[in-house]
């Protein structure tokens, strides 16, 4: 079953929020790989994000694991909620600090 990523997010996510009603997850598909995007709560973002980006590193990284298993490239976006905190320019999102992890 190609849905696995994001049956697998949807539990997780919906697990760790005060607000899982709120949860909403799309699913691309394009030559990149997949593309889960993440929408929850504004009040649940300190949940899923974690202290230092570390929540999201750790179902980004168990994301790819499935997305081995399934012979995908799994990618997480996690969408900024309305009414977010403003971010001054200097401060990267999370996705952006991700990719400069990357070698």
């Amino acid at each position: 079953m190609e849905e696995n990523d994001a049956k697998f997010l949807d539990y997780v996510i919906k697990a760790l929020v005060e607000n899982p009603q709120d949860v909403k997850i799309s699913r691309t598909v394009d030559e990149m790989g997949v593309l889960l995007t993440l929408t929850v709560n504004a009040a649940d973002m300190g949940k899923i994000i974690g202290r230092s980006g570390n929540t999201a590193k750790a179902v980004r990284t168990l994301l790819r694991v499935v997305g081995m298993k399934n012979n995908a490239r799994v990618n997480l976006k996690i969408n900024e909620p309305e009414g977010g905190s403003v971010r001054e320019s200097a401060t990267k999102s999370v996705d952006e600090a991700m990719e400069d992890i990357k070698l």
